[in-house]
């Protein structure tokens, strides 16, 4: 059972260094699997801050030109820690250093180039928006 009355917004978001590498991380809330940066949404704040915020909290990157990619709805997925229903906001986004400091959210990162990443053992939800960026930049 879930204690939710409605979806939650949350945001995604896919960083990439000046290498082009995009930064995965490991979570205790999606065992197996690795997955980006992203969280709720928190009142009165826009999905764009939310990005900038969430990505600086969990990474201690300072990110910039961000820029929509999809929207996910994720509902009851077992892939998650807990029973939720989701609403994801994926925006990529560039930041200039690599330095990494982790929260208590993940317990490890890397930076993979995105090709790469594809054969690394993702969560439906990244793999998704990884494609659609792949194939975008191939548009």
């Amino acid at each position: 059972m879930t204690d939710q009355k409605y979806p939650e917004p949350t945001v995604g978001v896919f960083i990439f260094n000046p290498a082009g590498e995009l930064l995965l991380l490991k979570s205790h809330k999606w065992p197996e699997a690795y997955v980006v940066p992203g969280g709720h949404i928190e009142l009165g704040e826009s999905l764009e801050q939310a990005a900038v915020r969430e990505a600086r909290e969990e990474t201690g990157l300072e990110v910039r030109d961000l820029k929509f990619v999809c929207v996910q709805e994720f509902i009851f997925d077992p892939a998650f820690w807990k029973r939720r229903h989701f609403l994801f906001f994926d925006f990529t986004c560039r930041a200039d250093s690599v330095e990494v400091k982790l929260n208590d959210e993940a317990q490890a990162h890397l930076w993979a180039e995105p090709r790469a990443a594809l054969q690394l053992p993702l969560d439906a939800y990244t793999r998704r928006t990884l494609e659609q960026i792949l194939a975008a930049h191939l548009s």
